[in-house]
């Protein structure tokens, strides 16, 4: 699953592509590795992962990932080839959700593309390309569903669909925004509208910004526009991050405190990217492994299991789960058992984020 962080020039968009990136590198399973220049692999922290290593004295914790792309600055009309445009809308297509970043921080070292901040018009930036774009799809899709509708009554629901995204989109708003049933969402996904996409926005704030960020009026902005989409919104020093980012653990805590900060803003933005994309982990322990398996939120337990191996869903019988609180707070496999905490779940079973898990099967 791929995150895709956008913004204008000079916001600070490759800076946090950078800090993720080498804060990421120091994970012993999945150090930063370099697919292009502009795409890194990261985990996901968990501090789970650690405890039930300590309980089961294993040395071998794999986490879960997450992708992060660092997708071309964007300029006004790239929906129409200028700048980098249209290797800017390729990528996004290629990506799951996207992290916006939003310039809050004023700094007379740092030139603005546009000459001042204003971070409204340069969300509104981003998204009209985005929403041009959009509409050139809906337009070319709409006019094969009608010549199809000749032939076929079923390509009505489709045209009618296309036509409800076609108003939202000329009223410069994004598709996201509209409610949509399942089924929906499905006759959509063909069309890989980039409005669709769900977004993050992260607010790039001075340091000064950052001890009261939801008093600043940057800030208050970019919440604001966010609301309209039920989009989260994290205040962020990326120039902090990027310091924190280089230092090693140990002096990475000494900042934090220094700071207050109970964890870095790398890993609320890790995390929130994790939710967004609507993701979650199951667990598995034992002596020669502490692992976290990424699923879909409402996956079943079978298809849950195929993550581990096709073998283990084929011949799926059940699932022995108990609850990651009640292990830690128990102290042992046997304690939670004799306890009686340890469930037998079959195929219905739809699996929640914190399981720890001993699937039983026979091929």
């Amino acid at each position: 699953m791929k995150m895709g962080i956008v913004g204008l020039p000079n916001v600070g968009k490759s800076t946090l592509f950078n800090a993720i990136t080498k804060a990421g590198a120091e994970c012993a399973n999945y150090p930063f590795c370099t697919i292009e220049p502009n795409v890194g692999v990261v985990a996901v922290p968990d501090e789970r992962l650690e405890k039930l290593a300590q309980m089961y004295k294993t040395q071998k914790v794999t986490p879960a990932i997450i992708e992060f792309v660092d997708i071309a600055g964007l300029v006004k009309g790239a929906s129409h080839g200028e700048g980098l445009g249209n290797k800017f809308l390729s990528h996004i297509r290629e990506v799951d959700s996207i992290i916006e970043v939003v310039r809050c921080f004023d700094d007379t070292n740092v030139v603005h593309v546009d000459g001042n901040i204003n971070p409204t018009r340069d969300i509104e930036t981003i998204n009209l390309e985005l929403i041009f774009a959009d509409l050139e799809t809906v337009d070319k899709r709409l006019e094969s569903a009608k010549k199809k509708l000749k032939a076929d009554k079923k390509y009505q629901e489709e045209i009618n669909l296309l036509e409800k995204v076609k108003q939202q989109l000329e009223q410069e708003k994004p598709a996201r925004a509209i409610e949509m049933t399942e089924e929906e969402k499905e006759i959509l996904k063909e069309s890989f509208l980039l409005t669709m996409k769900p977004v993050l926005y992260i607010a790039n704030v001075s340091e000064e910004q950052l001890e009261n960020p939801e008093n600043d009026e940057n800030v208050k902005k970019v919440i604001e526009y966010a609301k309209q989409e039920n989009a989260q919104v994290i205040p962020l020093c990326i120039k902090i991050e990027e310091e924190l980012a280089s230092l090693e653990p140990e002096e990475q805590v000494e900042m934090l405190e220094a700071l207050g900060l109970k964890e870095s803003g790398l890993d609320k933005v890790i995390k929130a990217s994790y939710d967004l994309l609507g993701l979650m982990s199951f667990l598995t322990a034992g002596e020669p492994e502490v692992r976290a398996w990424t699923i879909k939120k409402g996956t079943k337990a079978p298809k849950a299991a195929g993550k581990i191996h096709s073998d283990i869903e084929r011949g799926f019988i059940r699932a022995e789960i108990v609850s990651y609180h009640d292990l830690i707070t128990e102290g042992s496999m046997n304690n939670v058992k004799e306890k009686g905490l340890v469930r037998l779940e079959g195929k219905d079973y739809i699996m929640q984020d914190g399981d720890v898990v001993l699937f039983r099967f026979n091929v």
